[in-house]
This record gives C-alpha cells, sequence and structure tokens, in this order.
C-alpha cells in the first residue's frame, strides 16, 4: 500500500488519516501502542520528507495481511533528494529538529538507501515485543544506530547525540 505524497505541509495529517485506515483494515486497533507509534513515525518522516526536500515523497505501508500477535510493521517514505538523513541535536527550546531522533529512539530497526532519483528512509516495528536490540547501521545501508556523521542513540532513554 502507498500514498503518494505532495511537497505541502497540510499532507502529514492527510498521511496519518491514511495510516489509520490501513491499521485497522490489517486488524491493529487504533488504541494499540504498535498503531500510536506508527502514527508518530510516519509523521515525522513524511515531514521531513516534506520539509527537508520540497518535492513529492511516496508513504509505503507494509503490513501483516492478518491480525497476529506477532508481526513486523514496515514504514517506508521515498523522495527525490539524494541528501542523506542527517539527525540534529535539538537544543531544549527548540521546536523542530527531533524526528529522526524519535524514529531512532521508537523503532526497532530502521535504516535508508540512496535510489535511483533519490532514497528511501524506512523503519520497523515488531508487534508483540521489542525487537532485538539495535546494531550500528552503515552510510547508505540498512540497520539502527550510527547515521553518517557519527551519533549514538539508546532506544529506551531516548537519548540521541549527532556528532
Amino acid at each position: 500500500m502507498q500514498l503518494e505524497i505532495r511537497p505541502d505541509p497540510a499532507e502529514v495529517g492527510r498521511a496519518r488519516k491514511w495510516a489509520r485506515s490501513r491499521l485497522a483494515v490489517s486488524g491493529i486497533r487504533d488504541d494499540e501502542p504498535l498503531a500510536e507509534t506508527l502514527i508518530l513515525l510516519v509523521s515525522e518522516l513524511v515531514t521531513n520528507a516534506v520539509v527537508h526536500t520540497g518535492c513529492p515523497a511516496v508513504l509505503r505501508l507494509c503490513l501483516p495481511g492478518a491480525a497476529t500477535d506477532e508481526a513486523t510493521v514496515r514504514l517506508e517514505v521515498a523522495d527525490s533528494s539524494d541528501r542523506a538523513p542527517v539527525p540534529r541535536c535539538a537544543d531544549d527550546d527548540a521546536t523542530g529538529g527531533r524526528g529522526l531522533a524519535l524514529v531512532v529512539g521508537l523503532a526497532d530497526r530502521w535504516g535508508w538507501s540512496r535510489e535511483e532519483g533519490g532514497k528511501r528512509i524506512w523503519c520497523e516495528l515488531d508487534r508483540g515485543g521489542r525487537g532485538p536490540e539495535p546494531t550500528p547501521g552503515r552510510a547508505g545501508g540498512t540497520g539502527c544506530g550510527a547515521t553518517p556523521g557519527g551519533g549514538t542513540s539508546a532506544r529506551d532513554g531516548l537519548a540521541f547525540e549527532a556528532v
């Protein structure tokens, strides 16, 4: 399932609504922690694509085929920018700059890859419990943790530092 996103901040709300409807169809209840987390991640990744590229993007959700207690949900946002995602360390009073830190802290796995004509940022959430501890990522590759330019993360404490 995918949704075309226009380069307009109003699209973030439409993306959240679309994702909620897809979750309901797949048997994931709106009040499940997985649904709440996924909707937050949709919001952050779509916002990043819209704000930082100014280009259209594509939101994809890969959901389990039937309601199960154990399943992985994958979220992807592809855009036409080839710039790598760069985590920022936002000041306490900053109103932005925490999106990628939230992805690092909330997703069981995340990564990004360059593609012809842009890049794809993805994250996965395991339904029915936390997945394995994150492993360091690679520039342009998959995995959790460090991104190009360095950085560390702590999933449960939501601590993040980009160096």
